[in-house]
């Protein structure tokens, strides 16, 4: 990741500033504040502003006034009950906004979690940057035979050159043919744009409550997610981390590291527990259901 001069010098400048607030900070966000963390080639996330911290959720949780109790063992106690049973509107009261790089096809899937404020980069006012993602020939992969959104085998060093070599070369020429339609034709820049892939790069600010936030990430940085959000999606829970502490612990061991089991499932578990032999045919389960249930309890 390559920043201007111009980015540079403004990211400097507004970390040499400081200001004087009566409202929360985070000591371990402020040090990281406005700094990019670089992904994938040419992309990168970084805080611009947030609001909140832990107490902001545990005052929201108490309908108090200040910073609630003052044992932080019994705060940590309240936001896991609150993770647990899914009381989700205190973690509502934090925001946070991010300044993210990405891909326009990375943009194009997490524009679908339509709980945040976005204000994107316009190719209608201003002409794009010569800058489109390549990925590493380690993430180059076939389509896989038994998932239809997902990558398969990786392809032979071979064969990832030659793609890469296919995807270089189409990138330049279209940006070489964008270029022309608005220096040489003249033609509108809101037309112009409808001639680049979707590999290029696109900017916006997203602002998003902690609530809808956590939700973005328990998709985003799941396994099963694409690897090219997968990116942002880690460097995002990284300034969580930072942010809410707490409130991170809770969505590890309950969003990420627990499960959601149907009522057959646990009716399943229980017979299991008993000593019972459980098998797919008779268990409610459809084959599907049994092999994910077989597999959260790695009996498959």
């Amino acid at each position: 990741m390559k920043l201007s001069d111009e980015m540079r010098a403004a990211i400097d400048d507004a970390r040499a500033q400081t200001h004087m607030t009566r409202r929360a900070t985070v000591p371990a966000l402020e040090e990281r504040l406005y700094e990019p963390t670089p992904c994938l080639d040419h992309g990168f996330v970084r805080v611009v502003d947030y609001m909140g911290d832990d107490a902001a959720v545990v005052q929201a949780a108490r309908v108090s006034y200040g910073k609630g109790t003052k044992k932080l063992r019994q705060d940590r106690g309240l936001i896991r009950y609150l993770m647990r049973h899914r009381h989700t509107t205190p973690f509502e009261m934090c925001e946070i906004k991010l300044h993210v790089k990405l891909p326009i096809f990375v943009a194009r899937q997490w524009i679908r979690h339509r709980t945040a404020n976005v204000n994107e980069y316009s190719a209608r006012y201003s002409v794009m940057d010569k800058e489109f993602y390549l990925p590493e020939p380690q993430h180059i992969s076939v389509q896989s035979s038994d998932n239809k959104q997902g990558r398969g085998d990786t392809l032979t060093a071979e064969q990832s050159a030659e793609v890469l070599d296919l995807l270089k070369r189409d990138a330049i020429q279209t940006y070489d043919g964008y270029k022309s339609l608005m220096d040489d034709h003249g033609l509108a820049r809101e037309l112009a744009r409808m001639n680049l892939p979707v590999n290029f790069y696109t900017q916006w600010y997203w602002k998003v409550d902690l609530h809808n936030l956590l939700n973005f990430l328990s998709l985003r940085i799941h396994p099963h997610a694409q690897y090219e959000i997968r990116v942002y999606g880690h460097a995002i829970a990284d300034f969580v981390k930072d942010w809410v502490p707490a409130t991170y612990e809770a969505f590890q061991d309950y969003r990420v590291g627990g499960t959601f089991v149907s009522r057959q499932g646990v009716d399943v578990v229980k017979r299991m527990i008993a000593g019972e032999k459980v098998e797919q045919e008779g268990s409610g389960l459809s084959k599907r259901e049994w092999n994910e249930l077989m597999g959260k309890l790695e009996l498959g």
